[in-house]
């Protein structure tokens, strides 16, 4: 089952790694000599954006401008399986961004390309992708898409029905009056405002101040791994990084576009600005942890069908591919936007998702003779037919601890109604190597909610006598 649409704008790159080792000097310079093992390539700016809303689960449509030459021929490929592209005419080269990187850190970075937007996406099909999204992300890189005419005007006209977010670049065009969200980072939004209006607590006075000077609902400036400091129409907040997910160390490149991707995805289903940014600063905590940008891989989606037999068989099949494998666990007893939310944010921190699902009896046993509301096949086959989900496997514990031995995911995620400290899958799971992620609600969705309110609805009603005839 595909997502709701969010249709990104922006300028995209194509980035590449180059991965080797240092082990003498050059003889006629004193610099290293970088023996190269691998190269890959991903999209950057906001094609990483779009790449990263896509892995969520969400139906994507990229508008961006992209040329002819070989580089853009490489980006086409490599996002074509995830996302739909609206193209703009580019004028120039392709820009490239290439990191030479040693012993696990970036040595140097090497740019090219000059190419710039030429003109706004030619026929309907713009206009008519916009008519269709639930959210736009506008990810600005300073190459002139947001600066069209067509393309602002377009944007100015959706920001009074959806969701507009805009991740904005200090070369880049101003956001169009009325996004509901601004993301610049720490030294984006320093540069846009002067000094003498940053007041005291710097991060929410500038939020504040771009607030207004934007004209949009709210500013979250992104301060890494101190948060976020969100400013709204009913005040300002620092929103922090859990410490749970404070990564020691960790590659920031494309965590911005992390961070924006999460929290559009986060308020198009509907939550609270706040909420939405509370979610993205633990996503782009996550991303970050995982291995950023190097470790994201955008060749074809290969889906399985959904692996069947015994568990260690499905997670060898799974992990076959060699890619980060990611698990999460529940009843999902009437699946809710609240799920769907969970699952996509899941998704996200890995190349597959494996969901842990609790037998009729386990569920019985954890909320009573009443429960499950939908058998155990039924959640199964609910759940094999979402996007986000790779596998589903079910255990009949009360847990998924001892599932989880067989399983050993890189990533365990749990929604926020938990802590570390109620997880008895923490330290199986930390044990063999993985890290545990709580990611938090959206909205007030609740299955025993939902059975509350449906029971009340099905009894019946009091109701006044008729009148005798006379």
């Amino acid at each position: 089952m595909s997502g709701a649409r969010v249709v990104v704008v922006g300028d995209t790159l194509l980035d590449s790694d180059i991965a080797g080792q240092v082990n003498r000097l050059s003889p006629d310079a004193p610099v290293p000599v970088v023996d190269v093992q691998t190269q890959c390539w991903r999209p950057g700016g906001a094609g990483l954006a779009a790449l990263l809303a896509a892995r969520a689960g969400h139906d994507v449509v990229l508008v961006t401008a992209l040329g002819t030459d070989p580089p853009a021929r490489l980006l086409a490929d490599l996002l074509a399986s995830h996302v739909e592209l609206v193209r703009m005419p580019l004028r120039g080269v392709t820009a490239c961004k290439t990191r030479i990187r040693t012993q696990g850190g970036p040595l140097v970075r090497v740019d090219t390309g000059d190419g710039r937007a030429a003109g706004g996406p030619a026929g309907t099909r713009f206009p008519t992708v916009l008519r269709g999204a639930a959210a736009v992300l506008v990810s600005d890189y300073g190459r002139d898409v947001t600066a069209e005419p067509a393309v602002r005007d377009a944007l100015l006209a959706a920001a009074r029905r959806i969701p507009v977010v805009w991740d904005p670049h200090p070369r880049g065009a101003l956001p169009v009056p009325g996004c509901r969200l601004v993301t610049p980072n720490e030294a984006e939004a320093a540069r846009a405002v002067p000094a003498s209006d940053r007041g005291a607590g710097a991060g929410v006075a500038v939020a504040a101040a771009l607030r207004g000077w934007w004209r949009c609902d709210a500013v979250a400036v992104t301060l890494g791994a101190r948060g976020a400091a969100l400013a709204t129409a009913d005040g300002c907040a620092t929103v922090p990084v859990p410490k749970n997910k404070i990564a020691q160390e960790g590659d920031t490149c494309g965590a911005g576009d992390a961070f924006a991707a999460a929290v559009t995805g986060a308020l198009l289903g509907g939550t609270s600005v706040h909420a939405a940014v509370a979610a993205a600063v633990c996503s782009a905590a996550g991303f970050v942890a995982a291995g950023g940008a190097a470790s994201i891989t955008a060749g074809p989606r290969r889906r399985l069908s959904p692996p069947r037999g015994c568990p260690a068989e499905v997670v060898n099949r799974l992990r076959q591919r060699g890619e980060r494998l990611v698990a999460t666990g529940g009843c999902f007893d009437l699946l809710h936007p609240g799920h769907l939310s969970l699952l996509r944010q899941a998704r996200a921190l890995g190349d597959a998702l494996v969901v842990c699902v609790n037998s009729d009896e386990s569920v019985r046993r954890r909320k009573g003779p009443g429960r499950p509301i939908v058998p155990a096949t039924d959640r199964i086959a609910l759940l094999e037919a979402l996007e986000p989900v790779d596998a589903v496997i079910m255990f009949h514990e009360d847990t998924p601890a001892t599932l989880l031995e067989t399983v050993r995911p890189d990533v365990w995620v749990k929604g926020g109604d938990y802590t570390l400290s109620d997880l008895p899958e923490e330290p199986v799971v930390r044990r063999h190597g993985g890290r545990v992620v709580i990611i938090p609600l959206v909205g007030e969705y609740s299955t025993s909610r939902l059975v509350s309110a449906a029971r009340s609805a099905a009894q019946p009603q009091f109701q006044r006598p008729m009148k005798e005839k006379v």
